[in-house]
Parts: C-alpha cells; structure tokens; sequence
C-alpha cells in the first residue's frame, strides 16, 4: 500500500508539473517565447516540447505506461535543465529560479518511477524481434 501511494503521488506531481506548463507552451506566453528564442528553437522546440510533455503526462498517469511516460519526461527534463545550466541560467527573467526547480523536480520524481519500473523496461528490452 505504501509504495502504490508514493507511487500515485510521484505520477501526479510530474504530471501536473508537466501539465501547467503547457497552457503557456500553447497560447505563447511571453516567458515561454522569451525562452525558446533564446535556445533559438522559436515556434517549433515550444511547441514540440509542449506536445512532449503532454504525452508524457498522459502515458504516466496510466500504470501500464508509466515507465514510458518517465522515460519521455526524463528526456524533456534532461533538456531543459541542460539548458539552464548552458544557455539560459538558473534565473530566467526574475523567476527566482522557479522553472529550473521545477525541471529538476520533475527529473527526480521521472527517475525515481523509471527505477521503481526497471523490470519492465529490463524485460521489454529482452524481447527478440
């Protein structure tokens, strides 16, 4: 009982981390354009990385999917937090840094249920085609 709660509250935090990010990805807030024409990845990479996350979100809310969905939310986060650290900064336009604490969030509770789901990606990775 205990690991299914911590694993529900994993799998909500990422997921409404990752969902309340896309309305300003999808109706091009001023932050969210700010940030992809720095990465000079404006419109595609903010569209992109919206859908991104969408379909992370959706695929680890779902049990059976979540492995797979942690996996796409490890990717995207890995990005962003990659470009904090290298083009960005930890502060994005006065944010007290809050965008970066929350990739770095959303990356250590993606970890943690890709580990708690090793044995899954273990075995599909076994299968021969």
């Amino acid at each position: 009982m205990k690991s299914s709660l911590v694993t529900w509250l994993l799998r909500i935090v990422v997921a409404v981390i990752l969902l309340q990010t896309l309305y300003f990805k999808f109706t091009g807030a001023e932050e969210s354009i700010y940030i992809f024409t720095t990465l000079g990845m404006e419109p595609y990479g903010r569209i992109g990385s919206g859908i991104a996350e969408l379909v992370a979100s959706i695929l680890i809310i779902y049990p059976r999917t979540t492995w797979l969905g942690a996996l796409i939310g490890l990717g995207v986060m890995i990005g962003a937090i990659a470009s904090h650290l290298l083009v960005l900064g930890i502060e994005v336009q006065n944010d007290r840094g809050t965008l970066f604490i929350l990739a770095v969030i959303t990356f250590i509770c993606c970890s943690l249920l890709v580990y708690q789901n090793k044995n899954k990606i273990y075995n599909l990775l076994k299968l021969k085609f």
